[in-house]
C-alpha cells in the first residue's frame, strides 16, 4: 500500500520537471546579466616626474675680486621675481676697499710716471756731459798729436812731455768711449726698471677699476630674476642686502619664461612610448589644478643606471607649448604620456 500510494506522486514530480525543460525560451525567466568590469584609466597612461627648466638662463654669481680675500657686502639686490631687460643693475657690493686699492694705485702710478721722467731727463743729461767730456778729450788728443809734429824742432824733454801728453789723451779717449757704451746701457737698465714699475703698478690700478666694475651686476639676459639659496650665518637663506657673501657663491638665476621644458628620467621599459611630436600633458605639483600640455622633444641615447640598481633609465626633455605665470624653474612637475585605449600598445610607438 506504501509503495502504491507514493508512485502516483514521483510520477507527477517527474512530470512536472519535463515540462518545465520543454516550455520555450520566451516563457523561462531572464537570467540576471553579468557584471562590466570597468576599465582603468591609469593602465592607458605612463607618468613620469621631472623638473621645470629654462631653455635660456643664467646664473648670477658674487664676483671674484682679484687681490681681495674674504667676503663681499650686498648693499643692494632687485627683488626676486623682478622682470628685467639687458644691462639692467642686478646687485651692487661695498666698493669702498677697491676704491682704496684704485686710488693708491693711481697714485703709485702717477709717482712712478714722475720717477720715469725724471730718470729719463737725468740720462739726457748726463749722455750730454759724457759727450763734452770726450770732446773735450779729443782736442786734447789732436793737440797732443800737433805738438808731435814738432817733434824735428823740439828738444828731447820736450818731445818725450808731447808723446806722453799724447797716449794719455788716447787713452783718455778710448777709456770714455768705453765707459759711455756702459754707463748708457746701465742707465737703459735703470729706467727700463722705473717702467716695468710704473706698467706694473698700471695693470694694478687698472686691475682695481675692473674691480670696481664687477662689483656691479648687470643683467646679459631679459627676463625674470629668481634669488638662489647661499649660505647666511651658517645655513642657507636668500641673501639680503649687508649680508657678507663668499666669492664665487651664487646669488640669483636670470631666465626667459617664454621657452620652459621639463626634464624627466623614463625607465626603459617605457621608452617606447616616446615618439617625435608626441603631445602629453604636465602637472605641477604645486598647482594640482593646473594641467599644461607638452611635446617630446628628445631623449638620451644611452640609458644609464645608478650604482647597484638594474634598472636602467633615459633623460627625457619636453617643451612647455604655451608659457603660463606659474611655471618657475626647479620645480617637480609630472609628465602624463596616454597610451591609446583599443590596441593596449604605446602611445606613438610604429606599428
Amino acid at each position: 500500500m506504501r509503495i502504491s500510494r507514493g508512485l502516483p506522486t514521483v510520477l507527477l514530480l517527474s512530470g512536472l520537471a519535463g515540462c518545465n525543460r520543454s516550455l520555450p525560451p520566451s516563457t523561462q525567466a531572464a537570467a540576471p546579466a553579468a557584471p562590466t568590469v570597468s576599465q582603468d584609466p591609469s593602465k592607458h597612461e605612463i607618468r613620469i616626474t621631472g623638473l621645470i627648466q629654462a631653455v635660456r638662463s643664467v646664473k648670477i654669481l658674487v664676483p671674484q675680486i682679484q687681490g681681495q680675500y674674504g667676503n663681499l657686502t650686498l648693499t643692494h639686490l632687485i627683488p626676486n621675481g623682478t622682470r628685467v631687460q639687458t644691462g639692467d643693475v642686478i646687485a651692487t657690493f661695498d666698493p669702498t676697499t677697491q676704491m682704496d686699492a684704485a686710488r693708491d694705485a693711481q697714485a703709485k702710478f702717477e709717482d712712478l710716471g714722475h720717477q720715469v721722467d725724471q730718470k729719463v731727463a737725468e740720462n739726457r743729461a748726463s749722455s750730454e756731459k759724457r759727450m763734452v767730456d770726450l770732446r773735450q778729450a779729443e782736442g786734447d788728443l789732436t793737440k797732443a798729436e800737433l805738438e808731435l809734429k814738432k817733434g824735428p824742432v823740439l828738444g828731447e824733454i820736450d818731445k818725450s812731455q808731447a808723446e806722453a801728453k799724447a797716449e794719455g789723451a788716447r787713452a783718455q779717449v778710448a777709456s770714455l768711449k768705453k765707459s759711455m757704451a756702459f754707463r748708457e746701457q746701465a742707465e737703459v737698465a735703470a729706467l727700463r726698471v722705473l717702467e716695468l714699475q710704473r706698467d706694473r703698478q698700471k695693470i694694478a690700478m687698472q686691475r682695481a677699476q675692473d674691480n670696481l666694475q664687477k662689483l656691479e651686476i648687470h643683467a646679459t639676459l631679459a627676463g625674470m630674476v629668481v634669488h638662489e639659496l647661499t649660505f647666511r650665518g651658517g645655513s642657507l637663506g636668500k641673501a639680503q642686502e649687508g649680508d657678507q657673501i663668499y666669492r664665487g657663491y651664487p646669488l640669483a638665476s636670470i631666465f626667459d619664461p617664454s621657452e620652459m621644458l621639463v626634464r624627466c628620467v623614463i625607465n626603459e621599459p617605457d621608452v617606447a612610448a616616446l615618439a617625435p611630436g608626441i603631445h602629453t600633458s604636465v602637472y605641477l605639483d604645486a598647482f594640482p589644478d593646473l594641467e599644461l600640455h607638452a611635446t617630446f622633444v628628445s631623449a638620451s641615447p644611452v640609458a644609464s643606471s645608478p650604482l647597484g640598481t638594474p634598472i636602467k633609465s633615459f633623460v627625457a626633455v619636453f617643451s612647455i607649448d604655451k608659457s603660463d605665470p606659474h611655471l618657475l624653474p626647479d620645480l617637480s612637475a609630472a609628465v602624463v604620456l596616454k597610451m591609446p585605449e583599443s590596441s593596449g600598445s604605446p602611445a606613438g610607438v610604429a606599428k
